[in-house]
Order: C-alpha cells, then sequence, then structure tokens
C-alpha cells in the first residue's frame, strides 16, 4: 500500500498519534510523544511501530491492541 495510514492508539487518558508510511519496501513510523515525534523504520508496519513507541515502553502492547483491525498487518497477531 502506498500513502500515508494515520490513526490513534490509546490507552487510559494517554492518546497516542501514528502515522506509517511505505517507502521502497521499508516501512517509516512516527509517534508523536510529549517530547515530540519518535521515527523508526522496519521492514514491516509492527516493526516499525513498534520501534517508534519505544518512549512509551512498558504498555506498548495495551497501545498496540487498540490499532485499527487490519492496519499493522497480519504480523500483529503474532507480537
Amino acid at each position: 500500500m502506498n500513502g500515508v495510514r494515520q490513526f490513534s492508539l490509546h490507552h487510559g487518558q494517554l492518546l497516542v498519534d501514528v502515522r506509517l508510511y511505505e517507502v521502497d519496501g521499508r516501512w517509516l513510523a512516527s509517534a508523536d510523544t510529549p517530547d515530540g515525534p519518535s521515527l523508526r523504520t522496519g521492514w514491516t508496519p509492527l516493526d516499525a511501530l513498534v520501534e517508534a513507541l519505544e518512549p512509551f515502553e512498558g504498555i506498548i502492547d495495551q497501545l498496540l491492541e487498540t490499532a485499527p483491525p487490519g492496519v499493522l498487518g497480519r504480523a500483529a497477531l503474532d507480537h
């Protein structure tokens, strides 16, 4: 899929806006944090997003559970 996938993840009162971009077969994820955007890359949308969510260590799994169905691909089921 080309283009941008934009959505929000949440945990309690915390809302995290994220964007995923596919570039030449790799993925770039951007997650908004209190200190500014966190940017990371990966071979899959999930890989990139998990890395970008590093500032939220301890609640990454809970945040990922709130992703829209299908947006992270089949690999999200295995995380």
